[in-house]
Order: structure tokens, then C-alpha cells, then sequence
């Protein structure tokens, strides 16, 4: 029994884990990696394998680092089922789809660029059609209910990061067991159940975003929340959050509503700019199975934890290009959450040489993307291929993430009954992952490995 490390191995995006069972091959996430483009082209078009050797995925969640590249795996030639939570499917089928629109859309603007400059043109990495195949090819499977498949007893368990979000738990036939963490959530957050504990597993694959960083009180991060608010308010400013479509963008609407609902911020014109985030909405609305229990006396009061009285979620592109012309103050909300494409650029454009607009970032942000540039305060940044004077300020409240802290990914390890013999510290960065390791040895776990991308090693 071998796996091999394919991606998010000592960085963060583009999940991809090949498991050999002797028998078949089979493939943990395919995720979209997110960085700089020539990198990012190399390793999105080029898989480590062949994909018509492969039997069956196993999807842990639906953000694009985890499932992005599927559509590319089926453009190369796999044909067997995508297992994943019901939640996770239905997600899948509008961010596919949103992401080869992006894809094929961002292409056209690249070429216009290449023609003038007499360079060959490119391709998109995969178009709608590839996506539609992608998504027929989905098996939707229950959390908690052990599927045999590909000569392994899999199960799903609520993973708590975000809707239908899922930790995956393997079985051989020898009774062998191997878990893989995905995205973990934390404790405590709204909307959705906390992570399962699982009993434990003889190797662990485990995700290492924030292994180094121990999140603030999510009470701490909502006051800070409030105070960025009101001082962009009070500068009658546009306050621009880019955010993930599924997941970050219904919890910083969650937050609003009860913002404004208890008075404590005034009530303003809000706008989420993605179209993915209102079809997303929508399947948050239609999985009740995945909520918590104050989300779930909520909605029995009759409260829409997902939406106020004057917030609006814009569709067409001319909505979107008017609230450019909009004064503020105002809150738009839009996705990418990295700043790696879709409408938050073109919002971002428009705001960003105005200091009375206020940039605000609320989510985790890779090596290389336009994120993380202007989470790094720089003064000069492009956009489409544009340089662009920042005289915005930019803030940035990490409190929100979605995914575990230090101490949550050391408490699921040390909370197993049975600990795993072996752990592999994955979707992480150099400075993160190693941290969690030298953690986990801590805690008296005798095999951890950091492995790099390719490498190999059996389970």
C-alpha cells in the first residue's frame, strides 16, 4: 500500500493525494493550485500520474484547492466516480462550472494581450464542457455510512470547515486504516457542526494551514469586525472584503445580520458580488443537515441567518459594474477570497486608490497571489496585468478562518483513543508545517513526516 504526494505537499493549494492499494489507484482531492502563474500553469496542466489509472476519487470538500482540477482530470481520461457528501456534490455542480467560466473568460484576456504582442495563444485549463463532465461523473455518499469501493471501506465524517466538508476514513480488507483530515474546522463557529473526533487510524494525513498560529476568540475577531466597520462607515467609504464564495462569504453575512440586527453597527447598503455566492447560499439553505444547533433555532424563530433587509446579491455584470459608480458608504462582498480572479478585482481596481475605502481580508492567503500582496501591506500591486497605486488601507482579521488552529489540530491528534502510528503534515507551508510537526513529536507521535511533492511512501 503506497501514497504518493501529488500536491499541497509544503504548500498550501492544490489537494492531490494518490493512493496504490496493489489493486487499483485511487485519488484523495484534485485540487486547483493557486499561486504565481507560470507555477501554477506547470503543475494545474501536468499531473504526477496517469489519470486513466485511476479507479475512483474521494473528495474531502468543495473549495477549488481541493476539487479545482477535476474537470482536467476527467479531460485526461478518468472515468470512475467522484465520492463526496451530498452537500459537497451540489456544491461542486455551481463551482465547477463558475471556475471553467473564469477560466475560459480569463483566456480571452490573456490572448488579447498575446496577440498584440504576436505570442502563440493559450488555452483555457478546462471549459464548461469539460466541467459538465466532471460533475456527471459524482456519487453522492452519506456522512457516517461506511461505502465499499475500490477494495476499501470508506466513510465520511463532518470535517466542520465548511458546508459538507468531510475527513475521510480508509479501510483495507487487513482492517489497516488510514485518515485523511482535509480541511479541518474549529470548535464553536456558526452556521455548521463542529469536526468529528475520530476513534483513530494507523496513518494520518493532516492538514497544516495555521499549524503555527493559534486563532483569536471568535468574539474577539466579531468586536474587531464592528470596529473596522464604523470607521469605514464614519468615512462614508466603500469597505471591499474579498471572500470565498462557499463558506467565509456566509459567515461574514451571518455576521452582519446580527451586527445590525443588535444594533451595534448601522444598517447599510450590502452587497455580495458572486454569482456563486448566491447560488452557494442557496445550497446552504437546502442542507440543513450540516447546521448547528443555534443556526437551527434560528431559522425555528423564523430569522434568515443568511440574509437582512438591506442586503442585495448582485447577478448580472451590469449590477456589478454599477456599484463602481455607487458612493459609500457600502460593503461589497466578492469573491475570489485570494484575489486570483472573478469580480473582486474589478472592485478592487475601483477602490484601491481612494484611502477612504477600506480593503478588508478575512481569509487565509497563498504565497504569490494578489491576496497575500496586499495582506503584506505592498503599495504598488497589479491587477489584469495593470499597476495600481494603493492609497486604500487594507486590514486583516485572520479570527475568521474556517480552518483549525495549532492547538485544534494538536487537540484532534491527542484526542484520538488510538493515535496514529505515522502522520504525514500536509496543505501547509514551510514555516506552518514544520511547526506542526515539531508538535506532534511533542506529543509523542514517532513517525511525522513533511513530505514534498512526488514523493512516495507506503501506509
Amino acid at each position: 500500500m503506497k501514497i504518493r504526494f501529488c500536491g499541497a505537499a509544503r504548500t498550501v493549494t492544490g489537494s492531490m493525494h494518490l493512493l496504490d492499494t496493489g489493486r487499483e489507484k485511487v485519488l484523495m482531492d484534485c485540487g486547483i493550485f493557486q499561486g504565481p502563474r507560470e507555477e501554477s500553469e506547470e503543475k494545474n496542466r501536468r499531473f504526477l500520474f496517469n489519470p486513466k489509472e485511476i479507479s475512483t476519487t474521494f473528495l474531502s470538500h468543495a473549495h477549488l484547492d481541493h476539487s479545482g482540477n477535476l474537470p482536467s482530470l476527467v479531460k485526461q481520461g478518468f472515468e470512475g466516480p467522484i465520492m463526496a457528501t451530498r452537500a459537497t456534490c451540489d456544491l461542486c455542480q455551481v463551482m465547477l462550472r463558475d471556475s471553467a467560466h473564469i477560466q475560459e473568460a480569463d483566456i480571452v484576456f490573456v490572448n488579447k494581450r498575446r496577440r498584440r504582442q504576436g505570442l502563440p495563444l493559450k488555452e483555457p485549463l478546462y471549459t464548461l464542457e469539460d466541467a459538465e463532465q466532471a460533475i456527471s461523473r459524482f456519487v453522492p455518499v452519506d456522512y457516517d455510512q461506511p461505502v465499499e469501493v475500490a477494495g476499501l471501506r470508506a466513510t465520511y465524517r463532518d470535517a466542520g470547515h465548511i458546508l459538507g466538508s468531510a475527513m475521510i476514513l480508509l479501510e483495507d480488507e487487513r482492517g489497516r486504516a488510514l485518515a485523511f483530515s482535509g480541511d479541518l474546522g474549529r470548535k464553536g463557529l456558526p452556521i455548521l457542526r463542529d469536526p468529528f473526533l475520530p476513534e483513530g487510524a494507523d496513518t494520518l494525513l493532516l492538514e497544516s494551514t495555521y499549524g503555527n498560529k493559534v486563532h483569536e476568540p471568535i468574539e474577539e475577531t466579531v468586536a474587531k469586525f464592528e470596529a473596522v466597520l464604523r470607521a469605514a462607515i464614519e468615512k462614508r467609504g466603500k469597505i471591499v472584503i474579498p471572500a470565498f464564495a462557499v463558506g467565509r462569504s456566509q459567515e461574514i453575512v451571518y455576521e452582519l445580520h446580527h451586527l445590525i440586527r443588535d444594533g451595534r453597527i448601522p444598517s447599510i447598503p450590502t452587497y455580495v458580488d458572486s454569482p456563486l455566492s448566491l447560488n452557494a447560499t442557496e445550497i446552504f439553505k437546502r442542507h440543513p443537515e450540516c447546521y448547528d444547533e443555534e443556526t437551527k433555532h434560528l431559522i425555528d424563530e423564523h430569522e434568515d441567518p443568511l440574509g437582512f433587509a438591506r442586503l442585495q446579491y448582485i447577478r448580472s455584470v451590469e449590477e456589478s459594474k454599477a456599484l463602481n459608480e455607487q458612493e459609500g458608504p457600502m460593503i461589497i462582498i466578492s469573491a475570489s477570497g485570494m484575489c486570483e480572479g472573478g469580480r473582486i478585482l474589478h472592485h478592487l481596481a475601483n477602490t484601491i486608490g481612494d484611502p477612504k475605502n477600506t480593503i478588508l481580508i478575512v481569509g487565509f492567503q497563498a504565497e504569490g497571489t494578489l491576496g497575500k500582496k496586499l495582506v503584506d501591506q505592498e503599495t504598488r500591486v497589479k491587477i489584469y496585468g495593470e499597476e495600481y497605486q494603493r492609497r486604500a488601507p487594507v486590514v486583516v482579521l485572520n479570527g475568521f478562518s474556517a480552518h483549525a488552529d495549532r492547538n485544534d489540530l494538536l487537540g484532534f491528534v491527542s484526542g484520538m483513543k488510538r493515535k496514529p502510528g505515522r502522520i504525514f503534515v500536509v496543505h501547509g507551508n514551510e514555516e506552518q508545517s514544520q511547526a506542526l510537526e515539531e508538535g506532534l513529536v511533542e506529543l509523542g507521535v514517532k513517525d511525522v513526516r513533511r513530505p514534498r511533492r512526488g514523493e512516495e511512501a507506503s501506509w
